[in-house]
């Protein structure tokens, strides 16, 4: 089970008994949410298999009817979803491979499916490496065997295969740049699909005429297929022309290589393929299957909150936004339970999960999280009783080593006896720092799962 691992400390960083009340209570939820989407818990609770037949969220596929069984796929949540399905089909399968993020291939143990790791949030040259792997195992399939793609959020970074004419160092300074830019997710990999060789439905060409059933733990809102991990199972709804107007809206199109430019220049004047569409004859025999996403996050919170008698609300699974300004919003909400005892009357307990963005304008550090917390603390300082946690489920938010933050009514008070600026830390996107010197940083570890971020709401 993933434990917060400075709880203690947490805890004895309050100046009051309520609020250490409240803070615990977060606390707790927040672990026992973690273990619930535990991506091991999560196969388990929606795979399984009788005699031959693989029974997947409804449908049922023979076993049987197939010569081999290969895994292949990518993301955060990959090492633990190929550990499940290994304890599921055991020697079934027939051989895979698996990509993780660096350092943690020695998390998992299997014996059937090989397991690499690789660069995230920017592909390096080992990314690269894994998808070309990845792409002639698969295309030494046969039409009676059977591939199962184990795909999760992150998988974008760690399988990226950039397309011809594109150098790696070019297309890792396009990532960055739109990781910076405040662009969604969404935005982020139509850019990306366009500028692969791998993604946008590209493994699901190099696996055919095998059947192919992929497995998805969705970090995207929605849960729109071509989006996680930039869909590389998935006919891709998005163009070129998208891909440009993306660059644009951001004011980064002037900024780009010129060889990105090119690429997509001649994808909207039909001189380069597009991704494949949905009439590809390669989709005929893909099954492409959510098995979590960010509701099933909230909702196993909301039954945490649950335990503790308090009265409960799941505000929303598609929060989105300026973290800042999202967790003003969110702090609001806390003012009004306090003082009017809407929209549910305290003891309280709000989930709110999604996925916000940071537009980098600063020279710190930080994540979104730990921006929510910060633009929160700000509108509840002096408000007692009140406490707000907000995580990111892969337990690393942003380029920081921590999953995210806690605030209180007492958090500015105690950062001004410090020196500390708030306001001056949001200006310069250094809430890493600010929570770091107030020991508020909320610190996992690399979970292992990943759907989107929880943000949780305690008002005694």
């Amino acid at each position: 089970m993933v434990k917060v691992k400075n709880k203690d400390e947490l805890l004895r960083n309050v100046e009051t008994s309520l609020n250490r009340k409240a803070r615990r209570i977060a606390l707790d939820v927040i672990e026992t949410t973690l273990d619930a989407v535990d991506p091991k818990n999560i196969i388990k609770s929606k795979i399984s298999l009788c005699k031959d037949k693989l029974h997947v969220n409804g449908r049922v596929f023979d076993l049987a009817s197939f010569n081999k069984i290969f895994v292949v796929g990518g993301g955060k949540a990959s090492g633990s979803m190929a550990e499940a399905l290994e304890g599921i089909l055991g020697s079934k399968i027939e051989d895979g491979y698996i990509v993780v993020p660096h350092g943690e291939s020695k998390k998992y143990t299997v014996s059937r499916i090989k397991i690499l790791e690789g660069s995230h949030p920017i592909p390096k040259e080992n990314s690269v490496e894994n998808a070309k792997k990845i792409l002639d195992f698969v295309s030494h399939a046969g039409e009676r065997d059977l591939v199962i793609g184990l795909i999760s959020g992150g998988g974008s970074a760690l399988m990226a295969l950039p397309c011809e004419g594109i150098s790696l160092a070019d297309k890792q300074k396009v990532t960055d740049m739109l990781l910076k830019s405040g662009a969604t997710i969404n935005e982020i990999n139509t850019v990306r699909k366009h500028l692969s060789n791998f993604k946008g439905g590209r493994l699901a060409r190099a696996v055919y005429p095998a059947t192919l059933l992929t497995l998805l733990l969705s970090d995207v809102l929605g849960d729109p297929l071509d989006v996680i991990a930039s869909g590389p199972t998935v006919p891709d709804s998005t163009t070129f022309g998208d891909a440009v107007n993306i660059l644009e809206k951001y004011d980064l199109w002037n900024k780009i290589p010129e060889s990105i430019k090119k690429i997509l220049l001649s994808g909207v004047k039909g001189l380069v393929a597009e991704t494949p569409k949905s009439d590809d004859p390669a989709f005929k025999r893909v099954f492409n299957v959510i098995v979590g996403n960010n509701r099933v996050a909230c909702e196993s919170a909301l039954d945490a909150l649950k335990d503790f008698r308090l009265n409960t609300l799941l505000l929303t699974s598609f929060l989105e936004g300026e973290a800042r300004y999202v967790g003003s919003v969110i702090g609001g909400v806390a003012k009004e339970i306090s003082t009017s005892g809407n929209p549910v009357s305290p003891p309280a307990g709000i989930i709110a999960g999604g996925e916000t963005t940071v537009t980098v304008v600063g020279n710190g550090r930080g994540g979104r999280n730990q921006e929510i917390c910060l633009g929160a603390a700000l509108k509840i300082q002096g408000l007692d009783r009140v406490v707000l946690a907000s995580v990111s489920t892969d337990g690393v938010d942003g380029p920081t080593d921590a999953a995210g933050a806690v605030v209180d009514g007492k958090t500015i008070s105690r950062s001004e006896k410090l020196g500390l600026n708030a306001e001056e830390a949001l200006k310069e996107n250094d809430s890493y720092t600010f929570f770091s010197k107030i020991n508020d940083l909320i610190l996992t570890g690399p979970t292992g799962t990943n759907l989107n971020d929880i943000t949780i709401l305690i008002v005694i």
